[in-house]
């Protein structure tokens, strides 16, 4: 049967359509113009740097401005094919998308996971959830949980307040208005008490948003939290 559906329906690059060898995966041009992210990389954001691969090191950006993690990955480059696939599975409505993603997400997880891991999404507010119908961080969250077989708390955190698209904003801006914005669930967020999490989005461009996820993460007992990102974003991306 499933030799049927192959010859009906044969695998297709998840970018561009183009015929694959199997299915969720890219095409040789798109997977080269994607910008995956290898060798030496900052330990705290992902973001990709020159230098020898044992080295650990923290970019620019990440040693100007502290962090509230302790580690960090990203899987590729907001650039080229990497910023189609983001936008494709943000607003485009892509959520099969998110399935490759979550094991690309959870190849570069391994040195921020232990047994214990929980992995929490960054949250959307409800009223872009309904405009939306789906949270891309959550489904991102579900597919890496699935291969790396470790729980999933999509309800963790919220976001109680809804806030303006943050690429609009500067550094600042973005900071002010996630001020006291994301918080524990009421009941969702004891569950974190006493575990590390591995806190996941599509992108990081300042960290704002994920400074601010991470501290609701600490308020509701934390011992550890990591974070992890299918995109990082340079400072002109």
């Amino acid at each position: 049967m499933q030799s049927a559906v192959r010859a009906i329906y044969p695998p297709q690059c998840v970018s561009c359509g183009e015929l694959t060898d199997s299915e969720f995966g890219l095409c040789g041009p798109c997977w080269r113009d994607t910008g995956f992210i290898g060798g030496l990389t900052c330990d705290l954001c992902g973001t990709a740097l020159l230098g020898e691969e044992d080295e650990i090191v923290h970019c620019d950006d990440c040693m100007d401005e502290a962090r509230p993690w302790s580690r960090g990955r990203a899987v590729f480059a907001f650039s080229e094919n990497g910023r189609r696939i983001v936008t494709a599975l943000k607003y485009n409505d892509r959520v099969e998308l998110a399935r490759p993603a979550g094991t690309w997400l959870a190849a570069q997880a391994a040195p921020l996971i232990s047994a214990e891991t929980l992995i929490v999404p960054v949250p959307l507010h409800w009223m872009r959830l309904l405009k939306r119908r789906y949270n891309q961080a959550a489904e991102l969250a579900k597919w890496t949980g699935k291969v790396l077989a470790l729980p999933v708390l999509p309800d963790a955190l919220v976001r109680v307040k809804a806030t303006p698209a943050l690429y609009t904003l500067s550094s600042e801006e973005r900071i002010a208005a996630m001020a006291d914005v994301i918080r524990p669930h009421p009941k969702q967020g004891r569950q974190l008490r006493g575990k590390p999490v591995l806190l996941v989005d599509d992108v990081m461009t300042t960290g704002a948003t994920l400074s601010a996820c991470a501290r609701a993460l600490k308020t509701a007992g934390a011992v550890d939290v990591c974070v992890l990102v299918l995109a990082r974003a340079a400072k002109d991306a």
